[in-house]
């Protein structure tokens, strides 16, 4: 099979003018473009950071906002043309829509969980193969007649896709470079007494806008000079394809020792297994498509380049098989849970692509490269609509992982004491906490005890397996309160038990100012008192975490140290220093 471009007589590449530099000669200069781009780009940022910011309250049950509006946009500016552009309105729109109901969904699904879950990350890869998928039909929606959704002109595509890889990625450079120049002149302004753009920078809202802004402007810049980014693009392609040399040959030579060495060790390292083997084949995968470019006129012409991909394509199959045998071992130990299903996935799709890449040796040999592109322009349109499936709420694998475990918990294949009852808590959805509750009417004392204390805590960190048959005891009763006198609120105890310091050990809660409090503990018995500082928020009315003062925090080993009864006592010279048994304990303090 070769390629055919079947793109319209209005897709031609000639440049239109002496003074344009886009790729098509129907793009004419968008002269405003990147000013349109960073002005949008800017109101997200500002919009996004207080969708998230905690302290404003916009934390609570702004994430599938916030998703919307950063996907949303960047999927517009990085895909709109001036042709068409209610059509990157639309595609905007509708991915934004798609990730931020599943960021909305993950944010409830697990008790303490985070927004960004595998199901996100999914969604997002789908989005990530589905712009260059969009980009291409739109196109050639004019000459729809001549070409089927599943066989779009390659090289097209593949340059799409390339292009939108390269603007990405140097728009995100360009945003660290602004930044780093607005810190220095804020701080030369600093130096004569102008300190405006320091207290600005100071400001989330207004990093976050500036940031915005920088990614926007650069990929207007970038796209109205495309046939620049074409350049280097093809300079990307040709740099990495200088290195497919290197892993085919390092691959050729690991699976061969594999043939000496036998598959033992592989198996015992379990999932690093199947993450190492997934690794490999997709660094495979973008080095043979550097090699064989968008077309058979762009394929490497040096034999050696041209074997390096064809082993690198071959490569995939066995690699993945490996993984995926890893996998199913270690599920076979331990069982099933959402990682291990992700996992699978993953392994099953990486057998995809080395199965095409076998394919295509087998029916192109030398000319592999023309039966591959399009093998992986099918396989690309494939993974879009699976990783959209596995984002949306339709296949629960906390569910599936609940019924498996379950089973091996009621079955004595797993004992109470080595169950991961944290998982069960935490990582298997409403499923997992739903088994819990029928757990702690289980006529097995060990199994209902656990399941009690499993489903009354609040956080994994109490969930550990080594004490889990051990009782918690209220915070209150494991938090000492100094100077003598002091009381905290509930809220406060709230506050301190939510991290793990006080989870287990006897803790101290030491009020410095009266906002401030430090919180003195152990997070194992025997291991270093370390200090965490928090402060009461006026604006956010409740206790944060001063991660500031935890960074600038000594630990000391005082394995000796009873916080039970240790004398504290404080230092005022050269600033204020808590002190406990006569040791320096934290950082100083200003009183």
């Amino acid at each position: 099979m070769t390629d055919t471009n079947t793109a319209s007589p209005e897709l031609t590449t000639a440049a239109p003018s002496a003074a344009s530099h886009r790729i098509d000669a129907i793009d004419p200069p968008w002269r405003v473009r990147p000013a349109i781009m960073a002005a949008l780009c800017a109101v997200a940022g500002v919009i996004f950071y207080n969708l998230v910011d905690t302290n404003r309250g916009g934390g609570e049950g702004a994430y599938g906002f916030a998703a919307f509006v950063a996907v949303a946009t960047t999927a517009f500016v990085l895909t709109v043309e001036q042709r068409r552009w209610l059509w990157a309105v639309v595609f905007a729109l509708l991915w934004g829509v798609v990730i931020g109901l599943i960021t909305e969904n993950n944010r409830g699904y697990n008790v303490n969980g985070s927004p960004v879950e595998w199901p996100f990350w999914s969604g997002l890869l789908a989005v990530i193969v589905a712009a260059p998928l969009f980009q291409t039909w739109r196109d050639c929606a004019a000459s729809a007649r001549e070409w089927r959704w599943w066989q779009l002109p390659y090289d097209r595509l593949h340059m799409h896709a390339w292009t939108d890889a390269v603007i990405g990625a140097a728009s995100i450079a360009f945003v660290g470079i602004s930044m780093a120049l607005a810190f220095l002149i804020s701080g030369l302004f600093s130096l004569i007494g102008i300190t405006a753009l320091e207290e600005l920078l100071r400001e989330g809202w207004f990093v976050m806008g500036l940031s915005g802004a920088a990614f926007g402007g650069a990929v207007g810049l970038l796209r109205e000079r495309d046939k620049l980014v074409a350049n280097l693009q093809r300079l990307v392609m040709v740099v990495l394809s200088v290195l497919a040399p290197v892993l085919a040959a390092a691959l050729a030579l690991f699976l061969l020792s594999l043939l000496a060495t036998g598959f033992t060790k592989l198996w015992a390292s379990g999932f690093s297994t199947t993450a190492l083997m997934l690794g490999a084949s997709a660094f495979a995968v973008l080095l043979a498509n550097a090699v064989i470019g968008n077309g058979g006129e762009e394929r490497a012409t040096n034999p050696i380049l041209r074997w390096a991909a064809l082993v690198l394509a071959v490569a995939v199959l066995p690699l993945a098989a490996i993984g995926l045998y890893a996998m199913t071992l270690r599920i076979g130990q331990y069982g099933w849970t959402p990682e291990r299903l992700w996992g699978i996935v993953a392994s099953v799709i990486a057998l995809g692509y080395g199965a095409a890449g076998a394919w295509s040796l087998v029916r192109g040999r030398h000319d592999f490269d023309d039966v591959l592109r399009p093998l992986q322009q099918k396989l690309a349109i494939g993974l879009m609509v699976l990783a959209t499936f596995l984002a949306l709420p339709i296949l629960d694998f906390g569910a599936i992982s609940t019924r498996d475990q379950l089973a091996r918990l009621e079955s004595g294949a797993v004992k109470p004491a080595k169950f991961d009852w944290a998982a069960m808590a935490f990582d298997f959805g409403p499923d997992g906490r739903a088994a819990l509750e029928r757990l702690k009417k289980s006529p097995v004392k060990a199994i209902a005890d656990a399941a009690k204390v499993a489903h009354a805590t609040k956080n994994r960190w109490d969930l550990a397996r080594n004490d889990i048959d051990q009782p918690l005891r209220p915070i209150e009763e494991m938090v000492r309160v100094l100077p003598a006198g002091k009381t905290l609120s509930a809220d406060t105890y709230a506050m301190i038990g939510s991290d793990g310091l006080c989870r287990r050990n006897q803790c101290l809660a030491y009020w410095a100012t009266p906002g401030r409090i430090a919180v003195i503990g152990r997070y194992r018995p025997n291991s270093e008192v370390e200090v965490q500082w928090y402060e009461y928020g006026a604006e956010a009315k409740r206790w944060v975490r001063d991660y500031n003062g935890q960074q600038a925090a000594r630990e000391v080993r005082t394995d000796e140290i009873d916080l039970s009864k240790a004398v504290v006592t404080t230092r005022s010279e050269p600033m204020q220093q808590m002190v406990i048994d006569g040791k320096d304990i934290g950082a100083p303090f200003a009183p």
